[in-house]
């Protein structure tokens, strides 16, 4: 069973997945950074506050609804999303039409590191699949 786990934690597409989530989690705080210090303060600016967090509603002394913390985070999830489909989802979306056409980009020229690995991960998928 041991044998069996590390074999499914070295599989490509778990490690490929762990490297995803911890550049998206990276990706995800600069973005949210840029809005709330750059964007969100110019928007702020320019209906007329300084900041969307400071708005609320008070109910009652222990009752307040802070709806600008949610304008902020709606902001910050567009511009992520945003983001994330011109960075990510676009390009892939012209690399999918270009294999559909026939078109495949040309090989770039490797390096003597990539090589390396390229010539490591073929000897650990050979050993794998023994």
């Amino acid at each position: 069973m041991l044998k069996e786990f590390k074999a499914f934690l070295l599989r490509g597409n778990v490690v490929d997945l762990a490297v995803a989530v911890v550049i998206g989690a990276a990706f995800g705080a600069v973005v949210k950074s840029f809005v709330d210090n750059i964007i969100t303060p110019i928007v702020g600016a320019v209906a007329g506050g300084n900041d969307f967090g400071s708005l609320h509603i008070t109910l009652k002394d222990d009752a307040v609804i802070t709806y600008g913390v949610f304008i902020n985070a709606v902001i910050t999830f567009v511009f992520v999303a945003l983001a994330v489909f011109l960075f990510v989802v676009k390009p892939l979306n012209v690399i999918a039409e270009r294999r559909k056409a026939g078109q495949e980009p040309e090989p770039e020229e490797l390096s003597l590191d990539q090589e390396l690995l390229r010539e490591i991960r073929d000897l650990l998928r050979a050993q794998q699949s023994q």
